[in-house]
């Protein structure tokens, strides 16, 4: 175990009945690390959570925080602060109230706890809402006094469990870049559930991608995205083109391309992202070009999703991202042909 883990599970598992919901989970967190179990409904992300805050037994292994064995610890003997999806905010009791709740379990006192909150609602940007309840309370302003909640007792690790699912797009967005820095500014260790994956792309130091109770793959969100381990892991995180290919004699053949690869003979099927077609003025003798018709333009904004056609992937599908001012430019439409460019280094073959 490195000197710096600050949590480390070993071999958890957990059954329900007759249904295995982990099986044999082995992670290290730092100190300090923003962490985010990603993964589609009922991969197991939240009962992983739950067994580190104590609200789960495990069947077998364990949790260690702080260099102490915590695995059969109960909730209160922990050392965490936890925001659930559903703010889970006392409606009878005011933001203060709410705020102050475990330093009074804790005997803190009174002075102590009244300049605490009024530190801590500042800190999650509500100053002067002490008074308030929270039903007066948007569900952003909600879900940030649940976060001055869960801080409120220092805790040397903070749990959130799905804590942005029930906001719109762009409270959400705001949120989770106002965690991100609240976590670096205070240097609390944080693992935050989520099925949404650019949610933990953008707020991540590392990433743990979990699919039917095990973990695919831990990485960064540079390298979850760039090198994923696994057909999965390429699949749910961002957007991706799979095609059918061949492997034989030393090269990758994908319809009409021919690309170095190693390995026997055998069928393959290579993972492309969107941006790694390149579409733009292509000089002569340019390597891996080749010619697409556009089926469909899906507009998003400042980009688009083009879906192309290719007599060099045997009329494979393809989707590529295109910018509106290029497509504007190059005034491309539906039934328009042009030059593609792929990057042999960054396709993936499984």
């Amino acid at each position: 175990m490195n000197h710096d883990t600050f949590l480390n599970l070993r071999h958890i598992r957990k059954e329900f009945g007759g249904f295995t919901a982990l099986q044999d989970i082995n992670l290290d967190i730092r100190k300090g690390e923003f962490v985010c179990f990603l993964g589609p409904s009922g991969c197991g992300k939240t009962t992983l959570l739950r067994i580190i805050a104590g609200l789960e037994v495990q069947t077998a292994g364990e949790v260690h925080q702080g260099g102490r064995d915590i695995s059969r610890l109960p909730p209160a003997m922990r050392d965490y602060g936890i925001v659930f999806q559903s703010y889970a905010l006392f409606p009878n009791l005011s933001v203060a109230d709410n705020v102050a709740y475990g330093l009074v379990n804790r005997k803190t006192p009174k002075a102590d706890i009244k300049k605490r909150v009024s530190e801590l609602v500042k800190l999650v940007g509500l100053p002067g809402s002490e008074s308030k309840y929270p039903s007066q309370l948007s569900g952003g302003q909600q879900q940030r006094i649940a976060l001055a909640r869960a801080l409120a007792t220092s805790p040397g690790l903070l749990l959130l469990d799905e804590p942005l699912s029930a906001l719109d797009a762009l409270e959400r967005v705001r949120l989770r870049q106002e965690i991100r820095a609240l976590q670096q500014k205070l240097g609390v260790t944080t693992i935050m559930v989520t099925h949404d994956q650019e949610e933990a792309l953008s707020v991540a130091d590392r990433i743990v991608v979990m699919n039917d109770g095990a973990i695919e793959q831990v990485g960064t969100p540079m390298e979850i995205y760039r090198e994923p381990a696994s057909p999965f892991v390429a699949d749910f995180v961002g957007k991706v083109n799979v095609l059918p290919a061949h492997v034989s004699g030393g090269e990758l053949r994908f319809g009409a391309l021919r690309l170095p690869c190693d390995g026997g003979d055998r069928d393959v099927k290579v993972y492309l992202r969107p941006e790694d077609v390149l579409a733009r003025p292509i000089a002569d003798g340019d390597a891996h070009v080749f010619d697409a018709t556009i089926e469909k333009i899906e507009f998003l904004g400042s980009f688009c999703h083009v879906h192309v056609a290719s007599p060099a992937f045997n009329s494979h599908k393809l989707t590529v991202y295109l910018s509106l001012n290029f497509l504007s430019e190059q005034s491309l439409q539906i039934g328009s042909t042009l030059k593609l460019k792929l990057l042999p280094e960054r396709i993936k073959v499984f």
